[in-house]
């Protein structure tokens, strides 16, 4: 019988993010060896790439990196997926997502592609993700990568559960004033998720298709005909007030929207990206 202790399991199971099962048969197969068994669970893991494409990678984290540049500030912000929360936590997997990070900086594009083929330590960013993934035996998927660049670029990385990584991520680009508030800012976008800056950045199909059913539900409420037209654009509204950034009532002062409070500031937010795992 292989010579090794609960404790090195345990260990193992830390160093791979592999269940315990996997672990122990390693460790038998590698006669306690952790080293040895360490080898043949990523080679297991290897051959189990192609059985893994099919499954859902649902979980994992989110990361960002804000850094100087000739123009102000460039910020860069990715999501990582793995299959479980368990993986998501292993700091195997937390070192991985810096280095994708860094070259994610790196490539200066958020095309997840063109990361993806780029060279990371002598390997593409894919071959490294793949070989981790087959030492921690789930799939790992860059699943997208935003940048925002401004005069002042501001982070928040937001953790929904105090034993996990960050799992909402936000940039926000300001100008110098903007920034004053820009991190507030950042922290109400987490939590309610605008999807536009601004109402000039929804597309025109989206109005109107917003318009045609406020429209056709106040018709089938009854509502009188000639109260229809003001009865849409109130509804109309309320589609801007949820999902724009600017017109959404302020996290920190409802009384006020997030557009009146860089307002104050006499500066502007320009931009802004928004992550959550899996969403």
């Amino acid at each position: 019988m292989a010579n090794y202790t609960a404790a090195d399991i345990k260990a193992l199971r830390e160093r791979t993010g592999a269940g315990m099962l996997d672990v122990k048969k390693a460790l038998d197969e590698a006669d306690g060896d952790a080293e040895k068994a360490l080898e043949i669970i990523r080679v297991k893991g290897l051959k189990g790439v192609s059985k893994r494409e099919g499954r859902s990678a649902s979980d994992g984290l989110v990361a960002a990196h804000v850094a100087d540049d000739a123009s102000g500030q460039t910020g860069v912000l990715i999501e990582l997926n793995s299959e479980t929360d368990f993986v998501a936590k292993n700091a195997t997997f937390v070192a991985l997502a810096d280095k994708v990070l860094g070259a994610a900086v790196a490539t200066g594009t958020d095309d997840v592609a063109a990361i993806l083929a780029s060279d990371l330590d002598g390997r593409s960013v894919q071959e490294t993700i793949d070989e981790t993934a087959a030492t921690l035996g789930e799939k790992v998927v860059l699943r997208r990568v935003a940048r925002v660049s401004a005069e002042k670029v501001s982070v928040y990385l937001h953790k929904v559960n105090k034993d996990l990584p960050p799992q909402v991520g936000v940039l926000v680009g300001s100008d110098a004033a903007g920034a004053e508030v820009a991190r507030d800012v950042a922290m109400h976008i987490a939590a309610y998720s605008p999807a536009y800056l601004t109402r000039d950045e929804v597309p025109a199909e989206t109005v109107e298709s917003e318009r045609r059913i406020a429209e056709e539900t106040s018709r089938n409420e009854g509502k009188p005909e000639a109260a229809l037209p003001k009865i849409v654009e109130g509804r109309l509204n309320g589609f801007f007030k949820e999902s724009v950034l600017v017109d959404q009532a302020f996290a920190k002062d409802p009384k006020k929207t997030v557009g009146q409070v860089v307002a104050e500031t006499g500066g502007a937010v320009t931009a802004f990206a928004r992550f959550r795992v899996g969403a």
